[in-house]
Formats: C-alpha cells, structure tokens, sequence
C-alpha cells in the first residue's frame, strides 16, 4: 500500500502526503462507492424480505396442511368418545349422528400363528431344495428354496420375500429342537397360513400342533365378535369402520365380565362446537401470522429525523399481487349446501387486513342453524378454503415459483455489485498507489531542491563572511 513507501508527513514539502491523496481518491470514487452501497443495502433487504415472505408462507401452509391432516380430521362436527379405551376407541365422522351406544366386544379379531414340525439340528437344520408355497386364503406365495439351505435361511428368505405381505417368521428354539414360527398381519376367520412343497416344512394351519409335529399355535384365526346395543355383529379386522354410519370403532380388548355376560361399554357422540371453534381460531390466527409478517415487510415508517423509512418490499408488485390473490380466496363463496361464505361463521377482513373471528356468530350458527356438518367441506372440502389458498400461494411458494425466481435474480445481483466493488477496491489501490508515487516524487524533488539552495546559501555565506573578515 502506498501509505508503507513514506511516512504521512512529506520531508520535503511539509504536506501530509496520506491525507491529500486519500482527499484525491475519495473525490474520485467515493460517488460509485455510495451508489454501490446504496444498492447493496436495498438488494440485501429486498433478499431478507422475500426469505421472511417465504418462510411466512410455508409456515402458513404448513398449518393447514396440519388442519387438513385426513387422519386426525379438525373439523368434524361430532365428537366420540369412549368410556372404557381398554375395550373400545371410538372416532366420530362429520356424518356421525349425536346418541349414545353400548358396546359389548366377546372376542378380538386373530391372525394365524403357526409352527413347523421341530428340528433336532437347530437352526442349522438343512432344508429340502424346492419350491416352497405360502398359502393364506385364496392367496398363494411360491418361494425358491435353493441348495444348502438352512431353517436360519428360510426364515430370512420369508421374511425378505412375504414382509410385504404381513407375514413374518421366526426360529423358536424350545424344548426337544427349533421349530420355524409363521405369523400375519392380517386377521379374520378362513386367514390361516399353510405351508407345503418341501416335506419337511410342510404346515396344515387349520389343525392344531400336536408333540413334534406342525399346525396352530393358539387357535385358529378368528373374526372379531361384538355387540351394539345387544344388536350382534362381526368383522374380519379390528378396525370397524361402518358398523355405526358415520363412526370408527378400533375393538382394544374383551369386553370385562359380570354374572357370565360382557359389561358394555357406553359410546357417546355428542355435536363438537368446542372442537370445531378451536379449528376454525387456528385457521384465523395462522393468517393472521401471516398477514402481520406481510405488513410488517411492506409497510413505511419515519426514522428519528422523520425520514420516510420503506419496508423491504414497500410497494413490491409481486407481494401486492400475491396479497390480491390470497384475500380474493377469502371473499369467495364455496361449493357448500347452505355454508358458503367465511362470514357465515363470524370470520370477516378488518382494515389491516387480519381476520376476526365472532364467537358469538359462530355459535349461532352451530347452535341455531346447525351448520357445523358442513364446516368441513368449507375448509377441506373439494374447492374448499384450504384447496383455493394453496392455488393462490402455489404460485409463489412453490420451488420454482415466483419468489424463488425473485430470490435468484436478487442474489445475481449480489453477485453483480460484488464484482463491482471488488473492481472499484482495484481502483482504490491503484490510483491510492499511483498518486502517493508522484506526490513523493515531488517531494522529494522539492528537498533535493531545497539542499541545493541551503547548498547555495551555504557558499555566498561564507563568502560574504570571508569579504567581511578581509
């Protein structure tokens, strides 16, 4: 740097050489420095503001997604519940009806567990080259069981090829050898597993084991038996999905005794306006996280010295069209029978932009329009609220959507206006570099100058002092 090839204060000429040239330099590029920092400060807002704007959005659709979640729904208008989970769970659909069931469960739906005839040799046991043939209902598996197999092989070759299937197998090692254990996933009366092709593995599963050789286990696969309200019915599952319109029922356990009979349990399913008005805040308060970030990145403000203050995306078109778009979804009236319109429900757009949510409304519509069985198709339904807000955000949001264009384009700018100041810090150096040489040649000039007239002087001194002394 030029500020190591002299000190700052010039031997010949007295000047502070560094102060002069960085005037000289900063005279020349201190223009193109601000308009570069200017523009860097914008892009790097801009940049932050549409990361803030994405991270909004995704949060947003990340709750509805969660509100729209098929498995745990959060809009059905009924609520079920159970008084004895150890017997039976209960989950209401948005087509249950409101009353009270008694429920007594005799038996579980089973799968088929069945064993081998036992092998002496463990699991080492070597076993028949063939082909093996899984049988469970009217479904049939062939496995190919090649040279050198073991009882250890099979049972990985099993659960390699049929885990897809739900069926598992295992090596028990019990008293007097190891026997192969097939078990199913699949319940229900008639799902035996039988086993044949290679003697020594062959299974009949309807017939119980007996000493050293093969069958059931426990028992033979059975279907589930209960009653509704003494009304006797039976499935192949565990999992009853139409026994009752409108509601699951998932059988846990036998129903307890008393005096030789089941003691039911009692099912009630009851309208969930309490569940529903928490489903619908939420919806509110995610849009209106939403609304809040927005305005906050588009808004304008006055600093301290009252200067107008422009958010990151003031007056953005690309947030402005966005923000049309998701407010057009909430004007917009629905497929539903007799539920339309959010303002049904007591949900309407205030000044700012943020929803309110009436409670009292709400509840009026529950209660004296019993509208709550068709809240659901509002929010999830096919071109419901939640279907037409991610149309709308999609768009933006999505991987190769407009903000991500954005964010590109901002960041090549970065790129750009790096490149630019590194050229300008080129500049800085060399002109800092050039000047501080020609200034220090002066000046040194300028002493070689001022010795040779203290030189001069020097002589007509003397001699002026000689004519003196003569």
């Amino acid at each position: 740097m030029a500020s190591t090839i002299v000190s700052s204060i010039g031997l010949g000429t007295g000047l502070n050489i560094t102060e002069m040239v960085d005037a000289l330099v900063s005279a020349d590029t201190a223009a193109k420095k601000a308009q570069i920092t200017r523009q860097t400060n914008n892009n790097s807002a801009m940049i932050s503001g549409v990361g803030s704007l994405k991270s909004a959005l995704t949060t947003f659709q990340d709750a509805i997604k969660k509100l729209n979640d098929p498995a745990a729904p959060a809009f059905n208008a009924y609520a079920a519940k159970s008084a004895n989970e150890a017997v039976v769970k209960v989950t209401s659909g948005n087509s249950s009806v409101p009353g009270n069931y008694n429920i007594v469960v005799n038996q579980m739906a089973t799968g088929s567990k069945v064993a081998s005839q036992q092998f002496v040799g463990g699991s080492s046991s070597a076993i028949s080259e063939g082909e093996l043939t899984v049988s469970q209902g009217g479904n049939t598996w062939k496995l190919n069981i090649g040279p050198d197999a073991t009882l250890e092989s099979v049972r990985d070759q099993i659960n390699k090829e049929l885990g897809v299937q739900g069926v598992s197998a295992n090596i028990v090692n019990g008293e007097g050898g190891s026997r192969l254990v097939l078990s199913s996933t699949t319940t229900g009366k008639g799902s035996d597993l039988s086993l044949s092709g290679i003697p020594e593995l062959e299974i009949d599963g309807t017939t119980q084991m007996s000493g050293s050789g093969a069958g059931y286990i426990t028992g033979l696969a059975q279907d589930a038996e209960f009653t509704i309200d003494g009304l006797k019915a039976t499935s192949a599952k565990n999992t009853i999905e139409n026994a009752v319109s409108g509601m699951k029922i998932e059988l846990t356990g036998v129903s307890p005794q008393s005096g030789g009979a089941g003691i039911p349990t009692q099912v009630t399913v009851a309208q969930d306006n309490e569940g529903l008005q928490k489903s619908v805040q939420a919806f509110v308060d995610a849009y209106n996280t939403l609304q809040k970030t927005i305005t906050s990145l588009t808004s304008t403000s006055r600093d301290e010295n009252d200067n107008l203050v422009l958010g990151p995306l003031t007056n953005d078109p690309t947030t402005r069209s966005l923000v049309n778009d998701i407010r057009k979804v909430l004007s917009e009236v629905g497929s539903g029978d007799q539920l339309t319109t959010l303002s049904q429900l007591g949900i309407n757009t205030t000044k700012d932009g943020t929803l309110e949510f009436n409670s009292t409304k709400f509840t009026a519509a529950m209660n004296d329009k019993k509208l709550g069985s068709e809240v659901q198709e509002l929010f999830t339904g096919t071109n419901g609220v939640f279907e037409r807000m991610n149309k709308a955000i999609d768009p933006y949001n999505a991987t190769d959507g407009s903000l991500a264009t954005r964010k590109a384009s901002l960041d090549k700018v970065a790129k750009d206006l790096e490149e630019q100041q590194a050229s300008l810090d080129r500049r800085t150096a060399s002109l800092t570099e050039s000047l501080t040489k020609k200034y220090v040649a002066m000046d040194t000039m300028v002493a070689k100058l001022n010795a040779q007239a203290n030189q001069i002087k020097s002589v007509f001194d003397a001699l002026n002092a000689q004519a003196k002394g003569s």
